[in-house]
């Protein structure tokens, strides 16, 4: 049974409510667009198009402590035009959805021999903290040996802002590492132990400006399928298709693959 929001999640769900609702445009719901304060829908707008009262809205997106029906959330998801990843977002923060099963974090035997058995394609385990758990010697390769770095330095995030040499091979580093905050932070509502994303987030915001700037955005994505783009310092220009999938049972579990695009540097295409 999923419990109560914390006011953590509440002042989370306003905020993400909020940022949704000012995207939009009057003229999609054939609106007057004339002066308004701030961009966006009003809230009495996005109240009257979803079927609940304004003032009930007016106080989910100031955070206060009323739980909404799924049936009210998923009419507000409809209004604000929210994707899969982000209709899941509000749902989470609402404490409707169970958050995903806990499991121990430890990768089976089967799912490291698979990985290895795949190479010489990259590919490495991941949890939803970004955790590296399991790779092969191509992913090695390609990006860092994770194998002589310290478990708790294993973590795709920790390396995008921290780790220089992993860093500086990732051509559209800002697009790709706003991505990955995106997706840590859909995977942190999920998540029923907050504290180690937490740790993380604390790390990160005393050691990275960026982080520290681009963290209080309210952005979520999934990471299923998209392109990465490097330049390698041994095998010069490389563009990969990128494809992330689910172990049977292991929900927790990601196992990310990369597939060679293009071979020669074309950095426009």
């Amino acid at each position: 049974m999923a419990s109560r929001p914390t006011p953590e999640q509440r002042h989370e769900f306003g905020a993400f409510l909020s940022s949704r609702r000012a995207r939009l445009q009057p003229k999609e719901f054939g609106l007057p667009e004339g002066p308004r304060r701030t961009p966006g829908l009003r809230r009495e707008e996005v109240a009257v198009l979803a079927g609940v009262s304004v003032s009930w809205y007016t106080w989910l997106e100031q955070g206060r402590d009323i739980q909404p029906s799924a049936d009210a959330l998923r009419r507000i998801a409809k209004v604000l035009k929210l994707d899969r990843v982000e209709a899941s977002h509000l749902f989470a923060l609402s404490a409707l959805e169970a958050p995903a099963i806990e499991t121990s974090g430890e990768v089976s035997a089967g799912l490291e021999m698979l990985v290895r058995a795949i190479n010489p394609i990259p590919a490495y385990v991941r949890n939803p903290r970004l955790d590296i758990l399991a790779w092969n010697d191509a992913i090695a390769d390609m990006f860092v040996d994770y194998g002589s770095l310290q478990p708790h330095e294993r973590n795709t995030l920790r390396l995008l802002f921290l780790y220089i040499p992993y860093r500086t091979l990732i051509l559209d580093w800002e697009q790709m590492a706003r991505g990955m905050i995106s997706t840590f932070r859909a995977a942190r509502a999920h998540a029923q132990d907050k504290a180690p994303f937490d740790s993380l987030i604390e790390e990160l915001s005393a050691q990275s400006p960026e982080f520290r700037a681009w963290w209080p955005d309210t952005e979520v994505k999934g990471f299923d399928e998209g392109r990465k783009r490097l330049l390698h310092p041994t095998s010069g220009y490389i563009d990969f298709t990128y494809v992330a999938l689910t172990p049977e049972g292991r929900p927790d579990l990601s196992l990310v693959t990369y597939i060679p695009r293009h071979a020669a540097y074309d950095p426009q295409s």
